[in-house]
C-alpha cells in the first residue's frame, strides 16, 4: 500500500483526488501517475477560458479558484467546487456569457460578457459546461445544482441580451472567440495546464488565492499564499505530474534562503513552447479570522439576490 500511495502522490498533490480514487488507474508496471493534458483543441480552449474568467475570485478559504479537486481526462475535466454559495454565484456570474451593449466599444471582444459560445446542461447532480459543436466538456460537482440554476436566473433577469438560451454560437460569440485566438496572450494549452494542476498552487494555509493574467505580451501567474517554491518548482518542473516547465531564475525566500523570509519569491519559468511564466507568491499570511467568516457568511446570505 505505501509504494502505491508513493505513485499517486504527486497527482494527489496537484489535483485534489485521493488515492483510492486514483488506485484504479496504477499500471501494473509501477510507474507513478502523470496527469493527461486535453487530448481536443477545442477542449484546453474551454479549459482556458474558463480559468481565465475565474481566476480573478481571489481567495476566502484554501481552495483556489473555489476548486477543492481536479480530475483530469483527456476528453473532459471534472472539478469540484467548493459547496459554498457565494462560489457558486462567482463561478456562474463569471461564465454565463451575454451580449455587452454598454460601453459603446466594437471590437468583438467587449461585446460579449463571460465566456464565449459557453452553454450548460443539468446531468444530474452535475452542471456540464459544453460549447455547441464541439467536443470539450467541463463537469462542475460538489455543489447543488439547483444553486446554478437560480445564479442563471437571475443572469438572465439582469442583462437585456443573455445568451444562455441561443442553441448555437451566435455570431457576436464567434467574433470574440476569434478575436481572443488571435490575440494569443493567454494559450489554451498554457492555460489548460494550469487548471489541471491548479491544487499545485495552494499553499498549507488557510487561504489561497491563484490568479493570472497577461502583461503585454508576459503571462503571469501570481499566488498570495502559495507553497514552498522547491515544491512548486518539483511538481510543475520536475515530478512525473510535471508540465516539462523549467526555471530560467528565481529570487526565492523559501526555507530560510534569507532571515527576510516575508518578502515573497519570484520565479521565472519556460514552458516547452519557449514561453515564460513570471510567477509570484506574495506571501500575505492570511488567516481565516472572524472578520472573513463574517464575510463569508454574508455572501453566502447574498448569493442568489
Amino acid at each position: 500500500m505505501s509504494q502505491a500511495l508513493a505513485l499517486t502522490e504527486d497527482r494527489r498533490r496537484s489535483t485534489g483526488e485521493s488515492h483510492q480514487a486514483l488506485h484504479t488507474l496504477l499500471a501494473d508496471a509501477g510507474l507513478p501517475l502523470t496527469i493527461p493534458d486535453a487530448h481536443h483543441r477545442e477542449q484546453a480552449q474551454l479549459e482556458a477560458a474558463v480559468f481565465l474568467a475565474c481566476c480573478k475570485m481571489g481567495g476566502l478559504s484554501p481552495h483556489p479558484l473555489g476548486i477543492v479537486r481536479v480530475r483530469p481526462e483527456a476528453h473532459q475535466l471534472t472539478l469540484q467546487l467548493l459547496d459554498e454559495p457565494y462560489v457558486i454565484r462567482y463561478w456562474a456570474g463569471r461564465l454565463l456569457p451575454h451580449l455587452n451593449t454598454d460601453d459603446g466599444s466594437s471590437h468583438p471582444l467587449d461585446c460579449i460578457g463571460g465566456v464565449p459560445g459557453l452553454r450548460y446542461r443539468r446531468e444530474g447532480s452535475r452542471i456540464c459546461l459544453f460549447r455547441p459543436g464541439t467536443p470539450a466538456r467541463i463537469a462542475l460537482t460538489g455543489f447543488n445544482p439547483r444553486w446554478w440554476e437560480r445564479v442563471a436566473q437571475r443572469h438572465a433577469a439582469n442583462y437585456t441580451n443573455p445568451l444562455q438560451g441561443e442553441s448555437d454560437w451566435t455570431r457576436a460569440e464567434r467574433a470574440a472567440w476569434g478575436a481572443g485566438l488571435a490575440l494569443d496572450f493567454e494559450p489554451a494549452s498554457l492555460c489548460s495546464t494550469l487548471l489541471r494542476r491548479i491544487r499545485a498552487t495552494a499553499g498549507p494555509g488557510p487561504i489561497n488565492g491563484t490568479d493570472a493574467w497577461t502583461s503585454g505580451a508576459a503571462f503571469r501567474l501570481e499566488t498570495t499564499d502559495g507553497p514552498p517554491c522547491p515544491d512548486l518548482i518539483r511538481l510543475l518542473c520536475e515530478a512525473p505530474t510535471g508540465a516539462g516547465w523549467s526555471v530560467d531564475q528565481k529570487i526565492c525566500t523559501c526555507l530560510c534562503d534569507h532571515t527576510h523570509s516575508n518578502t515573497g519569491c519570484n520565479i521565472d519559468f519556460v514552458d516547452p513552447t519557449g514561453r515564460f511564466v513570471h510567477y509570484s507568491n506574495a506571501k500575505w499570511g492570511r488567516t481565516l479570522d472572524d472578520r472573513r467568516r463574517r464575510r463569508i457568511s454574508e455572501m453566502n446570505h447574498t448569493a442568489f439576490d
